[in-house]
Parts: structure tokens; C-alpha cells; sequence
């Protein structure tokens, strides 16, 4: 069975979806109306902007969106996913490819959900740290038992766990971790913590969006962040995504249960192969490869 996987932040790269603009209608047709529909020209920031320029948040999150989108739909016929499961943002690319939700209303959620964490991040200081080498259950405890905000946030591979919040949270949650053995605690360059807390305000500010945007069935069960079990109900769908901004991106358990599910091929549709990576250190034996346009 095939699972499609669809990345998140941090996959974007100078260059990303300048072939396929080139060399596919379709492809140049959908980045036209991105670029209609975001008011600025985002396909040149994609094919030729510095690597300050995509790292802005209105720029990241709408630009890994359209390239994993758009790359989905050149593929045609031979997108035929069994499962679908994205990676924080990536679930909004999923959930088009699934066709679940339309083109243009995926990508006003993207740049709304964009802007709702920009402004989250400005309230309060705050930021993310990379756990390695230390059991989930352990780097859980550490943090219930510090008194600041700090959560664990991305579950991405067994011996790998970002952790997310306040800036003094963090600071005591990495002394305390590496302390317990994790061989590296490595703060993030991010602008702020994600998937915690103190993303409530974006939560609620993406909440009426999400509410207000039509959710079809997908063509697949879609795997989602904070309850990765096969999904096909639009209105569980619809919680699980408000749910989101605040909850954490459980990949790991994710794929695990991809796996168990019968998924033996997983094909990573967007910048870069991180995903890939992810998956082969939850199962090296598993099958995974970059989604490609037919020549």
C-alpha cells in the first residue's frame, strides 16, 4: 500500500518547483493563481529568492504548501495514494491532494494559519529544542515537572523529540535533559513554540477559518498530527486540525501505525526528504522515494 507523506517548515529551499513551472501547464496555471490569490508574486521568491527571503513566514509556509500541492497534482495518474499523512503544515497539502479541501481554500488556510502563528509568536518570546538520544517517556517527565511552559511538540523519530516554549522553559528543560542523558539538547532557529500553549491565540484565530472552509471526504484515510488514526469523517478532520497550532505533531506514532495499517511504500511529495529519513528510523527496512512527474 502507498502512503504519501507531506513535509512542513524548514523543507524550503531556493530553486523549489522552478522545473515544474517550466515544464508543466498545470504546474504554471496553479502557481499563477497562487500568485493571484496571495497578492505578491510568491512563485519568484520560490524560483529565485534568497534563503532570508523564504524563511519569512509569509513566504515559508504558503511556498512548501504549493510546491507539495502542485507536485501532487502533476503527478496524475499515477497519484494513487492508500494513506495520506503531512507533517505540521504538511497535513494542509495533504488534505488538498486528497482533495478533501480545494486549491484555493487550502491556500487562504495556509497564509491565514501563517500569519495567526506570526502574530502568536510576537506576544510572547519564546522557542523549540531538538532532543536526541532519550526515550519519550523520559523527556515527558522532565518537562510536567518544570514550572514554566515547555511540552514536547514533535514526536518525529524513536530517539529524536523537539520540545516547545518559553525561552526560560527551554533554557531549564535542555539543562535538565542533557543532564539525564540526552547526548544532544540543541535549541532551534525558529521564531517561536510551535504546536505548544502559547499558540493558543493563533488557534483561535484559525478556528473560525478552519470552520468556515468546506471539507470534503478525502479520496484516502488521511493520518493526522495530534491522532494519527486512519480519518475520513470531514468534521473530525476539521477538530483535528484546530486542534493542531496547540497539539503535538505525533510522527512517529504516525508512521508506526501507518506501518501496521499495511503501508509498505512511503512517497515523500514536496522540498527535500527529511520525511523519508524520519520513516526509515522508525522502520529501515521500509521502501521510500521522492514523488517524481512522469518524463
Amino acid at each position: 500500500m502507498k502512503a504519501y507523506l507531506f513535509p512542513g517548515q524548514g523543507a524550503q529551499f531556493s530553486g523549489m518547483g522552478k522545473e515544474l513551472y517550466e515544464n508543466n501547464d498545470i504546474a504554471r496555471e496553479l502557481f499563477e493563481q497562487a500568485n493571484a490569490i496571495i497578492g505578491f508574486r510568491i512563485s519568484d521568491i520560490m524560483f529565485a529568492g534568497t534563503d532570508e527571503e523564504l524563511r519569512q513566514t509569509k513566504v515559508t509556509q504558503p511556498a512548501i504548501f504549493l510546491h507539495s500541492v502542485i507536485l501532487a497534482k502533476c503527478l496524475g495518474d499515477d497519484f494513487k495514494p492508500d494513506m495520506v499523512a503531512g507533517h505540521s503544515l504538511g497535513e494542509f497539502s495533504a488534505l488538498v491532494a486528497a482533495s478533501a479541501i480545494s486549491f484555493e481554500s487550502g491556500l487562504k488556510l495556509v497564509i491565514a494559519r501563517a500569519n495567526a502563528m506570526q502574530k502568536a509568536c510576537e506576544l510572547q518570546p519564546s522557542t523549540m529544542a531538538a532532543i536526541l538520544g532519550l526515550a519519550d517517556e523520559v523527556v515527558e517527565q522532565i518537562c510536567e515537572g518544570i514550572d514554566e511552559v515547555v511540552v514536547a511538540a514533535n514526536y518525529n523519530c524513536p530517539g529524536q523529540l523537539v520540545i516547545s516554549g518559553s525561552i526560560e522553559g527551554i533554557d531549564i528543560a535542555c539543562q535538565q535533559l542533557t543532564e539525564a542523558g540526552a547526548k544532544r539538547a540543541l535549541k532551534l532557529s525558529v521564531g517561536g513554540a510551535f504546536h505548544s500553549p502559547l499558540m493558543e491565540p493563533a488557534r483561535l484565530e484559525l478556528k473560525e477559518a478552519i470552520e468556515n472552509t468546506t471539507i470534503m471526504p478525502p479520496v484516502c484515510p488521511i493520518y493526522q498530527n495530534v491522532d494519527p488514526v486512519p480519518q475520513s469523517d470531514p468534521e473530525k478532520i476539521k477538530f483535528n486540525l484546530i486542534t493542531q497550532l496547540t497539539g503535538a505533531v505525533r510522527w512517529t506514532q504516525t508512521v508506526e501505525r501507518m506501518l501496521a495499517d499495511g503501508a509498505d511504500e512511503f512517497i515523500e511529495v514536496g522540498p527535500g526528504n527529511v520525511l523519508q529519513g524520519l520513516v526509515k528510523k522508525v522502520n529501515r527496512a521500509v521502501q521510500t522515494r521522492s514523488a517524481a512527474v512522469p518524463a
